[in-house]
């Protein structure tokens, strides 16, 4: 196998990748990094179909995608506290702004139907295009792009986002690390 360092080096570099998708998927990061173990035994074991000049991380993240769904159907339906909610709920508020608004983003995310969250993560945190995340989700282009729109607006309606300037730094953070506050 003359290629297999390539892939090695190749898969090894992705891992980060994987790691946040599934830890997106799942709620979890004791379970993405199970997933993505998972993924990485699949795709080197079937390292012989995959076709050199195409896309590995697309490759990896429908493995990824369709072992995660594949646990899902196992499962059942589980009540459990796996991502966490129920002991956030116990435990004493952050005092950093910044951990409130990624539990507020958090939230909402959870919000989101699940096609329309894998949708978003795939476009909007991993940066596949339109297209891979279409062919990662065996779907149509337009599907996801309705997905993330979908997605975007829920999100902003969850958030109380009405206009660009509502997200990111405040104006006091941002004359701390000395950036101008969007308007």
């Amino acid at each position: 196998m003359g290629q297999e360092p390539d892939f090695r080096r190749e898969l090894i570099a992705i891992i980060p990748n994987l790691r946040a998708f599934a830890a997106s998927l799942s709620g979890s990061f004791d379970r993405a990094d199970d997933l993505v173990q998972e993924t990485l035994v699949k795709a080197w074991d079937k390292q012989h179909t995959f076709q050199p000049g195409t896309n590995l991380k697309a490759w990896l993240f429908t493995i990824l995608r369709n072992e995660f769904y594949t646990q899902m159907r196992k499962k059942g339906r589980e009540v459990q506290d796996v991502d966490g909610i129920h002991a956030m709920q116990l435990a004493g508020h952050p005092e950093q702004q910044g951990h409130l608004d990624l539990q507020d983003f958090r939230r909402a995310m959870d919000l989101l139907p699940a096609d329309q969250r894998e949708a978003l993560i795939l476009i909007g945190a991993s940066g596949f295009s339109y297209e891979e995340a279409a062919e990662i989700c065996k779907c149509a282009v337009g599907t996801i792009k309705s997905r993330v729109s979908r997605a975007r607006t829920r999100m902003a309606d969850v958030l109380g986002i009405e206009g660009d300037g509502e997200y990111g730094p405040d104006s006091i953070a941002s004359q701390i690390i000395g950036i101008a506050p969007a308007a």
